[in-house]
């Protein structure tokens, strides 16, 4: 390939970038984050520590990334600063240190307020493409996040030319940017199929640096296999949503899914596809995982509108095997599409998120653990949460070998209130909030969600709380987060101890 661009090695891009600067990377999940490029950075931050100068940097991104990119920087003490959304142990561990400044935000916000300026500058956009033409129009790969956005905006490009994607994923791609206000205009996107973009990115050519040629797979791992509480979840849901077709509040023909990241989604997603009582659905979501090809395979998921796929390498070879039929049944938009509030409520999305803990009155933490360390973020969950046709959360009844129990009287931090989360299911069942005043949903959370071992400590705690309209003791609210840290488990607490 002969391009009109300066080829660097992803030593020599690195070199290009200084301290203080903020970079937009391309990612969303590992898939199509940029590797090479970070990796180079993080051992020059290594060498100018190692000579008494300081090296650091701002990391935008989609969403989290891989161990090439926030894995790296972070061993490297290389980030200044994070923004939207993380994974990484070692970040996770400087975040909540301090060491790192973490703004965790609604993925759906992170172009837009980069766009309004709130995040200051741009100076650099490093980008995996599978293809680019001598006129700047750019091919993503594996995913779109906020790539389209800090291409337009930052102030000079490095693009990471990545052969291991092929550039026959040129057509998979729907790129849209809406205008700002006030001369923002609907979303033209009408159901999940609808394409309103283009293929490509086209950016202004001048800006590119250089391009760095790599042939690396995305970090991506497999799920486990679900697990008895994980497919008891993913069975509940799966019979909840029949039972709602059945009651008329589920057209017949269904409506689109959105599912969150991680082993209890693909255990939903899984129960889903199999269940003989759903029909064959679509999916507008952020994130397409493992469990999803082969229900795109076998025509249970008709279509799946998404940002990223997040795929084992395995399935990522059968997608790209295959990439024409993909082709037909699925499409990478922007984060600031997939996950945008007004299609959203149009397309009557099903969400189904997971939660850390959920307290009595329904208020959902998807955060941070005892209220205050921070796991990875907000992620998407709250985009779809607040806007859909029927907002479900799951997790399991307890951690920490049952010393520590998912439903609290409050929970430590609350990302999605009382007044946006309708259904919660554990591996017990589910609690339908629909309709329920705050002491009904407190008794149902309890029988149909609690784990059996905290049923009568939670039951006390109601009866000890029921004072006004909320079940709260403001005294007692966060007895069970005392309890654990004070002794390391949470059962046999005694409430009088912590009045």
């Amino acid at each position: 390939m002969s391009l009109p661009f300066p080829i660097l090695s992803a030593e020599e891009a690195a070199e290009l970038v200084q301290d203080g600067q903020t970079i937009g990377f391309s990612g969303f999940t590992p898939a199509g984050a940029a590797k090479a490029v970070p990796a180079a950075l993080a051992l020059k931050a290594r060498r100018e520590h190692a000579a008494g100068r300081a090296f650091k940097v701002g990391v935008l991104t989609g969403a989290s990334t891989g161990k090439s990119l926030d894995g790296a920087l972070a061993a490297a003490e290389a980030i200044s600063f994070r923004m939207p959304y993380q994974s990484d142990s070692t970040l996770r561990k400087q975040i909540n240190e301090g060491k790192v400044r973490f703004v965790d935000m609604h993925l759906s916000l992170v172009p837009q307020n980069v766009r309004y300026g709130f995040m200051g500058p741009i100076h650099w956009a490093i980008v995996e493409a599978c293809d680019i033409t001598a006129g700047g129009g750019v091919v993503l790969t594996s995913s779109v996040g906020a790539s389209n956005t800090y291409l337009r905006l930052a102030d000079r490009i490095i693009i990471e030319l990545n052969a291991r994607h092929p550039s026959s994923l040129l057509g998979l791609h729907d790129l849209f940017e809406p205008q700002d206000p006030p001369a923002r205009q609907e979303i033209p996107i009408y159901a999940a199929s609808d394409r309103v973009g283009s293929p490509i990115c086209v950016i202004d050519p001048k800006k590119i640096a250089g391009i760095v040629m790599t042939d690396l797979a995305d970090e991506t791992g497999g799920f486990d296999e679900a697990t008895e509480v994980t497919g008891r979840i993913g069975q509940h849901v799966a019979d909840f949503l029949a039972a709602e077709m059945r009651a008329g509040r589920i057209p017949p023909g269904f409506l689109p899914l959105q599912s969150g990241v991680g082993n209890i989604a693909n255990a939903v997603l899984g129960a889903l596809g199999q269940s003989r009582d759903i029909p064959a659905f679509e999916m507008y979501t952020e994130v397409l995982q493992d469990s999803v090809v082969p229900l795109l395979e076998n025509g249970r998921c008709t279509f799946a509108s998404t940002c990223a796929l997040t795929l084992s390498q395995e399935s990522m070879k059968r997608v790209t095997e295959n990439i024409d039929y993909f082709k037909r049944r699925v499409v990478l938009r922007p984060q600031e599409i997939s996950n945008h509030p007004e299609i959203v409520r149009r397309l009557g999305i099903v969400s189904m998120n997971t939660a850390i803990e959920v307290d009595l009155g329904g208020n959902v933490n998807s955060t941070h653990l005892m209220g205050k360390t921070m796991m990875n973020g907000i992620g998407g969950s709250g985009d779809f949460t607040r806007n859909a046709y029927l907002s479900i959360f799951s997790c399991p009844s307890t951690a920490k070998e049952g010393k520590i129990s998912a439903i609290v009287p409050l929970a430590a931090h609350m990302d999605h209130s009382e007044h946006s989360v309708q259904v919660i299911v554990t591996e017990h069942g589910v609690a339908d909030l629909r309709g329920k005043d705050p002491r009904e949903r407190a008794r149902i959370i309890i029988e149909k969600c609690a784990d059996p071992e905290y049923r009568d400590m939670l039951r006390d705690y109601l009866k000890l709380s029921l004072t006004g309209h909320e079940p709260l003791s403001l005294s007692l609210g966060l007895a069970m987060h005392r309890a654990y840290l004070r002794h390391g488990d949470m059962r046999n607490i005694q409430w009088e101890e912590y009045r």
